[in-house]
Order: C-alpha cells, then structure tokens, then sequence
C-alpha cells in the first residue's frame, strides 16, 4: 500500500498532467494557426531555427 502511495500514484498524476498538457498545446496551436493563416508570422514559428541555412554557391 505504501508503494502505490509513494511511487505509483505520483508518477500517474504526473504523466496525466503532461498527457493533458500535450492535448490542449495541440489544439490551441492547430487553432491559432487556423486562425492566422495569412500571417508571415506562421511561417516564422513553423522554420526551423536550428537548421543550417541553404547558402546558393
């Protein structure tokens, strides 16, 4: 009993709280993005910031 007090229930509460967390980043962003397609600011926020940039020879 003490077990699943200490460890298990814990550990559950915690990957609830990120399995939630996940959801509703998710539908915020598929809704914001929705919201402001026209926007140059989406494709700024969609790039890739830690790619090296394609320099033309």
């Amino acid at each position: 009993m003490i077990i699943l007090l200490v460890v298990v229930m814990p550990v559950a509460i915690l990957l609830s709280g990120a399995l939630a967390a996940a959801l509703i980043g998710g539908l915020v962003k598929k809704d914001v993005d929705e919201s402001h397609k026209e926007s140059e600011l989406l494709e700024l926020s969609e790039s890739n910031h830690w790619s090296p940039e394609k320099t033309s020879d």
